[in-house]
C-alpha cells in the first residue's frame, strides 16, 4: 500500500505547478503547504487510485488516509477526505473516534475541514443522529477548526432541512466567537437551513442580531429575501 502513497505523491508532484499554487495560497490567511494542482485534478487523482485499493479493508484505507494527512499537504488532505468518504457505506457508530481524531490533530486551514466534515462527518451524523451530542462539544473547543467543525458538518443535513432544534444549539454556543473562520462556519450553517426552514432562521438572527458578529449575520441572510435582509441588517 505504501507504493499507492507513492504514486499519489508523484503524480501530485507531475501535475503541479507554480502559478497554480501562488494563486491557491491567495485563498488561505494562514500557513498552508500545497504542491499547487488544480482541484479538479486532484479529484482525478483521488478516484483513480481509490480503485486501486477500494477491496482492501476499510481500516488499511483510513491508515493509507492517515498517512496523507501526516503529510501536511493540501492536496493530499482532499484525497483522505475524498477517500473516507466513499467508505461512508461502511461506518459504524465507534468510527466518530477517527474523525474526531482527524478534526483535532490534522485540520488546519478551512479547506480540509470544510471538505472533511461537509462530507465525511456530515454523513456520519446522518447514520448515527444520536452522536450529534459531539458536535455540541466540538462547539466548545479551544481549537478553531474543531468549533469550526461542529458547524459545518452539519452543511449537508441541514440542506435536506435537517436538524433545525441541533443548528439552533450550535449556533447559540458559537454565537459570540471572536474567531472569523468560526463566524463564517455558523453564519453557512444557519444560511442552508434557511433554505428549508426561512421564517425560523429569519427569527433566530432577529432575536440574536444585536450580538451576532456581522460576519456571521452577513452569511446566515445572504440568500434570504431583500426585504427580510433590510430588517436583519437595520440598526
Amino acid at each position: 500500500m505504501n507504493n499507492i502513497i507513492q504514486t499519489i505523491r508523484q503524480q501530485l508532484v507531475e501535475a503541479s505547478d507554480e502559478k497554480t499554487k501562488l494563486s491557491g495560497l491567495r485563498f488561505f490567511k494562514e500557513k498552508v503547504e500545497l504542491y499547487g494542482v488544480a482541484s479538479a485534478v486532484v479529484g482525478k487523482i483521488a478516484k483513480a487510485n481509490f480503485e486501486k485499493v477500494k477491496g482492501e479493508p476499510k481500516e488499511s484505507i483510513l491508515g493509507m488516509c492517515e498517512e496523507l494527512w501526516q503529510s501536511g499537504m493540501l492536496e493530499e488532505s482532499f484525497i483522505a477526505c475524498n477517500w473516507s468518504y466513499e467508505l461512508h457505506k461502511l461506518f459504524v457508530e465507534e468510527d466518530l473516534v477517527w474523525m474526531e481524531k482527524w478534526v483535532g490533530k490534522y485540520l488546519n486551514n478551512w479547506a480540509s475541514c470544510d471538505t472533511l466534515c461537509n462530507h465525511t462527518v456530515g454523513s456520519y451524523i446522518e447514520m448515527f443522529p444520536d452522536r450529534i451530542a459531539e458536535l455540541k462539544k466540538w462547539a466548545t473547543s479551544s481549537n478553531r477548526w474543531m468549533r469550526r467543525a461542529a458547524a459545518v458538518s452539519l452543511i449537508v443535513p441541514a440542506r435536506k432541512g435537517l436538524f433545525l432544534k441541533d443548528i439552533f444549539e450550535i449556533a447559540d454556543i458559537l454565537l459570540l466567537d471572536s474567531d472569523d473562520m468560526v463566524q463564517k462556519g455558523y453564519g453557512w450553517m444557519l444560511k442552508v437551513a434557511c433554505q428549508k426552514h426561512e421564517q425560523a432562521i429569519f427569527e433566530y438572527v432577529m432575536a440574536h442580531k444585536k450580538v451576532m458578529p456581522r460576519t456571521a449575520l452577513r452569511y446566515a441572510i445572504e440568500k434570504m429575501p431583500k426585504e427580510l435582509k433590510a430588517l436583519a441588517m437595520a440598526k
